[in-house]
């Protein structure tokens, strides 16, 4: 009997496929796409504030916030003078407090006005967001497109390109339908509006190179709400291009339902090797932590093995063996205290990312999952005996026994990672 895995299977075990060639972008000092010293470069993780920007403070706070959870690239909305105006006081007041994630100014409609009124914000930024879909009508379009191209190329920015399914070019769109009625084979509608996002983003890049800006400065993107519809057109570009592609569902939603939506969409198109950077577009509850779009998109990457940002926390879902709630406590604690160290041990833990705990409920699973983290405890489950086995690189080292054990495990988590990965 052949019991060996079948292609697929294979695939799965090795990981993604080759990721899709792209040219490298430069958004200040970040790359997106490309390859750096000959290796594909990372995923990179970006968010958007939704604050006024022409509140300067408010938006200086939330993009620190930001940048502090591990945004690499944070976009901010430019939509009028005193937005405009904003930018460089911003830029200036970020660095003064030690924060240098590129910003992208996000234009709509009068982008090109704005950056050719406020040259002090078309410096500051480190990248334009433009919607082919809204950036001009009719004859007006290919001037104003024109004039942010040019700005970009006199000032050195990269170019995000962004069609979106809910403001796509209606020309393009009612073209392409007009020819599709008079196919022998009509397509459905929604066939027809996903070739239009394609083609808008990528007739848009090409008229972007025509006037002068290199591929190596443009970034691509085709936001949609549905998961199929977004898989599909990110394939279309992959096939027909090499920029790079910024992935994200648009309007993805509030809480599980936007976090399931992104990932499954977000997922595959990175294990098929297509993507360069990422972002979570999740509704926040209202006054809610803007920072959890973030930290979705680094769990994503991580739980892919695309990247590794903080020490993972495997625990055990509970079950009737384990009643006690003593080890859901302690996995939230270590999961809290490492999230909120990270910061700190970035510097004085160099690789203290890689680090895996496991905290478990009980002795079915729990001796097993702790021998393979790096550090792990099996907690006493329903009628065991109040003992919890530690292990450490795989061997058992020590038992915890008393009220005390969740204490005493921090101790010895905190002492593992000094000798481990202190300098």
């Amino acid at each position: 009997m052949d019991l060996s895995p079948p292609p697929c299977l294979e695939a799965a075990a090795f990981g993604p496929r080759t990721r899709h060639e792209t040219a490298g972008v430069r958004v200040g000092f970040v790359q997106v796409g490309g390859r750096i010293a000959g290796h594909p470069a990372p995923i990179v993780v970006q968010s958007m504030t939704n604050t006024d920007t022409a509140d300067i403070d408010g938006t200086v706070a939330q993009v620190a916030a930001l940048a502090r959870a591990g945004s690499e690239i944070v976009r901010i909305t430019v939509d009028r003078d005193e937005a405009a105006a904003a930018v460089p006081h911003i830029r200036e007041r970020l660095l003064r407090r030690g924060v240098n994630a590129p910003l992208v100014g996000d234009f709509h409609y009068i982008g090109h006005k704005l950056l050719a009124d406020h040259p002090a914000c078309a410096e500051a930024l480190d990248k334009y967001r433009i919607n082919p879909g809204n950036v001009g009508f009719r004859e007006k379009r290919d001037r104003q497109f024109g004039a942010i191209i040019e700005c970009a190329i006199r000032h050195g920015k990269a170019v995000r390109i962004g069609a979106n399914w809910g403001s796509l070019d209606q020309e393009l769109l009612t073209h392409l339908m007009d020819e599709n009625a008079r196919a022998a084979r009509p397509l459905d509608a929604r066939a027809i509006t996903r070739e239009a996002m394609v083609q808008s983003a990528l007739r848009s890049a090409a008229r972007a190179e025509e006037i002068g800006l290199g591929a190596e400065r443009i970034i691509l993107s085709a936001k949609v709400s549905a998961v199929q519809d977004l898989i599909t057109i990110y394939r279309e570009l992959a096939r027909r291009s090499r920029y790079a592609l910024h992935l994200g569902l648009t309007e993805a939603g509030m809480g599980s339902k936007g976090i399931v939506a992104s990932s499954a969409a977000l997922g595959i198109l990175l294990q098929e090797g297509i993507g360069d950077t990422i972002r979570y577009s999740l509704t926040p509850e209202p006054g809610g932590d803007r920072t959890l779009e973030v930290r979705t998109a680094q769990e994503l990457l991580q739980t892919m093995g695309f990247r590794t940002f903080v020490p993972l926390v495997a625990a055990c879902p509970g079950c009737g063996r384990t009643t006690s709630t003593v080890f859901q406590e302690l996995a939230r604690d270590i999961q809290n205290w490492i999230s909120e160290s990270m910061p700190e041990w970035k510097t004085r833990y160099p690789g203290v990312e890689t680090l895996n705990v496991a905290v478990m409920g009980c002795i079915v699973n729990g001796p097993g999952e702790s021998k393979h983290a790096d550090i792990g405890i099996s907690l006493p489950g329903t009628g065991e005996a109040p003992a919890a086995p530690v292990f450490i690189d795989g061997e058992k080292r020590l038992t915890l026994r008393g009220a005390g054990i969740a204490d005493a495990f921090k101790t010895i988590v905190a002492d593992y990672i000094e000798r481990r990965f202190g300098r």
